[in-house]
């Protein structure tokens, strides 16, 4: 339909009109909420005085005077005035108000569009699991950190810390119907109590994908991939970040060597992942601890001070696993077109227990930030839990340090609150042709704001400047006796008529 000229319109679509009621400031003055009088009681009590009250009256036949059953609770205990209680959420947990939801949502939004992209399928577990489910080995930070309790039934649970154990279990239920290989990826709340830090909260979202039934390497070099593709999506580059990446298999050669059993393997690794974060002197403490002798202690740190594989290889040799299948990986990632991201760091070995080859970490190339990602090779998680041990890898890749790092970058996106129309009725009695209007955009798949209650005109206009409304949609009763509405496309000021079937 051609454009109206502005002499045929209902002025109404062109001049707002003055608010209808004014409301004086004192109105919303804040106020305790009082209980009247005779509702409370001339003393306050106690709950034990309470429960005493009950008891004495309650009967030898297990009824009370008012007919209650036996063992039902005290009413609760009347209180005069409302407390105000703090609004701020638990130390380290988040809201999430309009403007933050968008924020994640848009990432969670990168997450599985990049996941999907490599042909990985979505899971999710239980929040809340057993707590044997996160007690590996002692000495693990993970285990210190768990938010667990007994529940009402005397089992031992936890809030979930990260999400491989729970993909771990999942798939052992699951057996034999089951086809590997497995790609699945989750995106979960985690709960560490833990140090609060910056990015680091006691609550976090975690993006994790792993590739299950898969021994060759070409699993790792897939995984790098598809968090490389990620950090291309949002504007992040090689310059920015990188992946430092080592073997587990490194240091067994090494302690191997000096014929440290091998149940010992798992507490090295747990120290060893504490070197950037305590001094060198603590760091032999804790190993000597462990029965590794002054010779072992020191060979091994030189070992882990090599930034280079040819180094390595000149240490270790080339025909072990770890310098076969880091060599096949840097290979890969020219291949996959990232070998520019990747760079050898014999110290990285990751600080859970279950890892057992390649691991990986993602770090910010300004080292202003703690690590963006990590992950590896875990191909005994499952036997620990009973179950038959199939080859796997995958990494978790949390929320908050790639928001910090895109704020460091200036590289956050600027999320607003779009909708397509906004629908207002001008007159009160046409409310519900304005629902009928907002029904029919909706069901043509267009995002539609109706106001809900008479509002003027100038209200309606500074509402549609705050949703970046494309277009208002104005319901008025000249307009409607001929099967007509106004329409305003904000974005150029053009109005016109339309009847509503050919409203699009």
């Amino acid at each position: 339909m051609s454009p109206l000229s502005s002499s045929l319109l209902n002025p109404r679509l062109s001049f707002p009109l003055k608010p209808l009621f004014l409301f004086s400031q004192s109105s919303f003055a804040p106020r305790k909420f009082q209980i009247p009088r005779q509702f409370v009681s001339a003393k306050r009590k106690t709950f034990s005085a309470l429960a005493s009250e009950q008891s004495s009256a309650t009967d030898n036949g297990g009824r009370s005077g008012g007919g209650g059953r036996s063992g039902a609770l005290s009413p609760s205990p009347v209180v005069e005035e409302v407390q105000r209680i703090d609004v701020n959420p638990p130390k380290g947990t988040r809201d999430f108000p309009p403007e933050d939801m968008r924020l994640r949502t848009w990432l969670f939004n990168h997450f599985r569009e990049v996941s999907r992209l490599f042909g990985f399928e979505e899971v999710d577990y239980p929040v809340l699991e057993s707590e044997v489910l996160f007690i590996r080995k002692a000495g693990e930070e993970i285990r210190d950190q768990l938010y667990c309790f007994e529940d009402r039934g005397n089992r031992r649970v936890a809030l979930r810390p990260e999400l491989t154990p729970s993909l771990a279990r999942l798939v052992i239920q699951k057996g034999k119907s089951l086809s590997l290989p497995l790609k699945w990826f989750a995106i979960g709340q985690c709960w560490r109590y833990e140090r609060m830090t910056r990015a680091r909260r006691r609550e976090h979202y975690q993006w994790n994908m792993d590739i299950l039934g898969l021994p060759e390497v070409t699993a790792e070099a897939e995984l790098i991939s598809s968090i490389v593709a990620f950090f291309k999506r949002i504007g992040i580059t090689e310059s920015d970040v990188g992946f430092k990446v080592s073997s587990r298999k490194v240091l067994q050669e090494v302690l191997r060597c000096y014929s440290v059993p091998e149940n010992l393997f798992g507490k090295v690794c747990i120290i060893i992942d504490k070197i950037e974060k305590i001094p060198i002197d603590e760091i032999k403490r804790e190993l000597n601890a462990t029965g590794l002798s002054e010779e072992a202690i020191e060979e091994l740190l030189q070992v882990l001070s090599i930034k280079s594989l040819t180094k390595l290889e000149e240490i270790l040799g080339g025909a072990g696993e770890a310098v076969a299948e880091l060599k096949e990986l840097f290979s890969l990632a020219e291949k996959f077109g990232y070998s520019e991201w990747i760079q050898f760091d014999a110290s990285v070995v990751r600080g859970l227990a279950y890892y057992t080859g390649i691991v990986f970490e993602g770090f910010d190339r300004q080292g202003k930030l703690r690590a963006i990602c990590g992950g590896g090779r875990y191909d005994r998680l499952l036997s620990t839990f009973g179950g038959d041990d199939v080859p796997a890898c995958g990494f978790g890749f949390g929320d908050a340090v790639i928001v910090e790092l895109l704020k460091e970058k200036g590289l956050l996106p600027k999320l607003n609150l779009e909708v397509d129309n906004i629908v207002c009725a001008l007159d009160y009695d046409l409310q519900g042709v304005a629902a009928e209007v907002a029904t029919k955009l909706r069901e043509k798949g267009q995002s539609v704001d109706l106001v809900l209650e008479s509002k003027p005109l100038k209200w309606v206009f500074k509402r549609a400047a705050r949703t970046n409304a494309q277009r208002l949609v104005l319901v008025g009763n000249t307009e409607w006796q001929k099967g007509m509405v106004g329409v305003k496309i904000l974005s150029s000021g053009e109005q016109y008529e339309i009847k509503l079937d050919e409203l699009e």
